[in-house]
């Protein structure tokens, strides 16, 4: 096992990493950069690396610096959490590279997966369903179009190289493909410096449905079950829960043989999550591969009682997995809490909370860096806290839900707590009946 671990992140994900590894005897380093000095992770860790000013790129995507960290610390593990460099093939290798064990999938198996094109091809040949679209990247405008009107309208344009809805576009009909293909390039290039755009078959009214997977170093994989992520604002997720109210026991058997096969085609090593688009008629079709932990991931380890960090560490380490697959026995529920107003259509809302109180008590759990006292940066990503419930039915986990977010007091800031409040109260929602278009007809005007 592992002596010293560096988490190369920062925030709630951080601080969860610590926990665990604290529990597991293993050492902690953090790093920070300047704007973060007074957050908790920094305080919670066994030692602590200042790796450069507020600016990403400066600091938590700064190669160098963070391996001087490794290096100064003498740590011989890196945990990347999520998001950051995560899922840069570069870093992992880096970490190779200078005998630093990289906890997650190898370099060539990131970039398998990181490459959507690339990942659509290998699911093909694993014999995974995949949306009818391009194969391969677009060459231009003329041949894309034909393609559209081949496979029918809707379409939906993507950057290979894209993640949380950028380089993205929905096209309708033949006139708006020229303007669409143009401005998801832009897009693309500006966020992921690669123009390179794929097409697909847009599935209308999908559900968004996820299978956490586990592999080792010795070729095995097992399913964790499946999340449900349909409530999302421009492809950026809301809320979690587990299991999807919309599975049935057939229908996990089939995705869960998937996502295996989707790991197993290329050697998948660590945790992983499989993400499928489900139609009305619960046909399935691979998405996209994320090859680190999720934001979501509490949510499956209430449902199983298992500590997916823990099962990271241990597989990073060499530790076979059990070869089993892990079906829910409780509902669990996550709503991210973010510095947003979502009465302005989530405009970002830094600056100093004031007063914080979080929800206890049985089920509930908050998984957050924030305090009274803390002040949230514009600098970064916007989430601030995870609640998560869990109970024997669904019922009951919205019940208990809107009981912690009544209990949920942050003063100073707005946040995602009103319209969350609002969500569990909705009938369609209560009753399952949703998809990820389900945001487009909520009303967010009469939000606190």
């Amino acid at each position: 096992m592992f002596n010293k671990i560096l988490i190369a992140n920062r925030g709630e994900i951080a601080l969860r990493i610590i926990r665990t590894c604290k529990e597991m005897g293993i050492k902690t380093v953090a790093v920070y950069s300047t704007t973060d000095r007074d957050s908790l992770h920094v305080r919670f860790a066994d030692e602590a690396v200042c790796i450069g000013p507020p600016s990403s790129t400066e600091s938590y995507l700064n190669i160098p610096r963070i391996m001087a960290a490794v290096e100064i610390t003498n740590a011989d593990a890196l945990h990347p959490g999520y998001g950051f460099l995560s899922e840069n093939a570069n870093f992992a290798e880096v970490c190779q590279e200078y005998g630093i064990k990289f906890i997650g999938p190898t370099a060539n198996q990131i970039r398998k997966m990181g490459d959507k094109v690339t990942a659509k091809e290998t699911m093909i040949k694993a014999g995974v369903p995949v949306v009818p679209g391009s194969d391969g990247l677009l060459k231009d405008v003329t041949k894309g179009k034909k393609l559209a009107k081949e496979i029918g309208y809707p379409v939906i344009l993507k950057a290979t190289a894209g993640g949380g809805g950028r380089g993205m576009r929905i096209v309708w009909k033949d006139e708006e493909f020229e303007d669409a293909w143009n401005s998801a390039r832009q897009e693309a290039k500006a966020a992921f410096a690669n123009d390179g755009i794929y097409m697909e078959k847009y599935i209308v009214e999908p559900r968004h449905i996820e299978f956490q997977i586990a592999g080792d170093q010795y070729g095995n994989v097992c399913h964790l079950s499946e999340r449900d992520c349909s409530i999302q604002r421009r492809h950026q997720k809301l809320l979690e829960e587990a299991p999807s109210p919309f599975m049935t026991d057939e229908l996990r058997e089939k995705m869960g043989e998937a996502a295996i096969k989707a790991g197993k085609s290329i050697n998948y090593e660590g945790v992983g999550t499989v993400e499928f688009l489900v139609d009305k008629f619960r046909n399935f079709y691979f998405m996209e591969m994320n090859t680190r932990i999720q934001v979501e991931h509490p949510v499956t380890e209430e449902v199983i009682d298992h500590d997916l960090i823990k099962e990271q560490i241990k597989i990073a380490a060499g530790v076979p997995i059990s070869g089993k697959n892990y079906f829910p026995y409780m509902h669990a529920i996550e709503c991210r809490i973010n510095a947003e107003d979502p009465k302005y259509n989530f405009r970002p809302s830094p600056g100093l909370i004031t007063t914080l109180h979080t929800p206890k008590g049985h089920g509930v759990r908050v998984d957050t860096h924030a305090y009274a006292g803390y002040r949230v940066p514009s600098n970064y990503d916007s989430m601030i806290a995870k609640v998560i419930v869990k109970a024997r039915t669904r019922d009951e986990a919205i019940t208990k839900m809107e009981r912690a977010l009544d209990e949920f007091i942050i003063e100073g800031i707005k946040t995602t707590i009103p319209f969350h409040k609002k969500l569990m109260k909705n009938e369609k929602f209560r009753s399952g009946d949703f998809n990820t278009g389900f945001l487009n007809d909520f009303d967010f005007s009469d939000l606190d």
